[in-house]
C-alpha cells in the first residue's frame, strides 16, 4: 500500500479494531494499531503521523447524465466545466445533512477542492455555512445562482476553510468537461474560497489533444498525498473526481487483505463520502504530537522493573 518511497498508507476509517487497518477512536490516544502485512500481527504508529481524510466525489454533473448513456458525450464542448444538475443539488443537500447529523461537520479542519465548477459547488454546498445574509464584513462562499444553479448564496461563517488545489483535478485532457475556467471567474462566483495556491489564472494543465495516462494520474495523486503532509490540519475533507480517486487509490492497498484493497479503490458514486486514514511512514510530516506527555514531572527515580531483571541476569 506504499506510495512513492513507502511514505504513506491509506486505510478505511471505520475499522477501529481490525489488525489490517489504521484507525483512531479517541483524541487522547497517542498510537494507533495497524498492520502493513496481511500475514503479520498488529504494529503501531504514532497518532501525530496520521491524518484522517474524508474523500468525496462531486455531485451529479450535467456531463454525467449523457455520459452514463454514451461515453462519447464526454467529448461534447457543451459540457465545458460541467455544473451540477438539480438532482446533483439534492445529493449535496443529503450529504450535507449526513455530515451534520454524524458530527463530521464539527471535526473537519480543512476542505480541499478541485478547482472545477462541479467540485466547488459540491464543496461549498456540503461543507459551507448556512444561508448567506448580506453584510459588509463577510463575503459569501458562493454567490446566488452560481453556475446557473438557481441556489441562494452560501455563507462563509461557521465552516472550515475551503482551499482549491490543482493536484486533485480530474483526469486531464481531451474531455471539455474537465477543463476549468479562469480562476478570476471562479473568484467572482466563490468569493470566500481560497484560490491562492493556484499559480495560473488560465488553465495550463488541460490539453485538447493529449490525455493523461492512468499512470500519470496515479503519480499526480501520489504527489497530492505527499503534499498533504505539509499541512498542519489532521482531519481533511477532499472534494474531487471519480477518475482521480480511482487511479490514485488503485495504486494503494497492495499489501492489504484483498477485501480491504477492494474497499479502498472501488469507484465512487456521485456525492459519495468515504473516510480513510493515511500514515506517514517516512517522516515527511513535521507535526509534533498534541497529546503526548513527556512524564517525569517532577523528576524522580523511575528505573523499570524489567531493566532491573536484565541487570540481574
Amino acid at each position: 500500500m506504499s506510495i512513492g518511497v513507502n511514505c504513506s498508507h491509506c486505510f478505511p476509517r471505520h475499522r477501529p479494531y481490525s489488525p489490517t487497518i489504521v484507525s483512531s477512536s479517541s483524541s487522547l490516544s497517542s498510537i494507533i494499531v495497524c498492520n502493513m502485512d496481511t500475514s503479520a500481527g498488529p504494529s503501531l504508529f504514532p497518532l501525530h503521523r496520521c491524518k484522517t481524510l474524508h474523500l468525496v466525489r462531486h455531485a451529479q454533473g450535467i456531463h454525467n447524465v449523457d455520459g452514463d448513456k454514451n461515453y462519447k458525450a464526454y467529448m461534447s464542448p457543451e459540457y465545458f466545466d460541467a455544473h451540477i444538475t438539480p438532482l446533483g443539488w439534492q445529493q449535496v443537500d443529503n450529504l450535507r445533512k449526513h455530515v451534520h447529523e454524524c458530527g463530521l461537520a464539527k471535526r473537519i479542519d480543512l476542505v480541499i477542492t478541485s478547482p472545477l465548477l462541479r467540485t466547488l459547488q459540491t464543496a461549498v454546498g456540503v461543507f459551507g455555512g448556512d444561508g448567506y445574509t448580506d453584510r459588509m464584513d463577510v463575503v459569501p462562499l458562493m454567490v446566488a445562482n452560481a453556475g446557473n444553479s438557481g441556489r441562494a448564496a452560501i455563507s462563509s461563517l461557521n465552516c472550515p476553510p475551503i482551499v482549491a488545489v490543482e493536484l486533485c483535478r480530474e483526469h486531464l485532457g481531451v474531455h471539455p468537461c474537465d477543463k476549468r475556467r479562469n480562476i478570476s471567474d471562479y473568484q467572482f462566483l466563490f468569493p470566500a474560497v481560497d484560490f491562492s495556491l493556484i499559480e495560473s489564472d488560465e488553465d495550463t494543465w488541460w490539453k485538447a489533444d493529449v490525455r493523461e495516462t492512468k499512470e500519470e494520474v496515479a503519480a499526480r495523486g501520489q504527489k497530492f498525498l505527499n503534499w498533504l503532509w505539509t499541512r498542519k490540519e489532521k482531519e481533511i475533507a477532499i472534494v474531487t473526481h471519480s477518475g482521480f480517486l480511482f487511479h490514485t487509490l488503485s495504486a494503494l492497498g497492495n499489501d492489504c487483505h484483498p477485501l480491504v484493497k477492494k474497499e479502498i479503490c472501488k469507484h465512487f458514486a456521485n456525492c459519495e463520502l468515504r473516510s480513510m486514514v493515511i500514515v506517514d511512514r517516512s517522516m515527511i510530516g513535521f507535526d509534533p504530537s498534541m497529546t503526548n506527555y513527556p512524564g517525569k514531572t517532577p523528576s524522580g527515580l523511575d528505573l523499570p522493573s524489567d531493566v532491573v531483571d536484565e541487570k540481574a541476569d
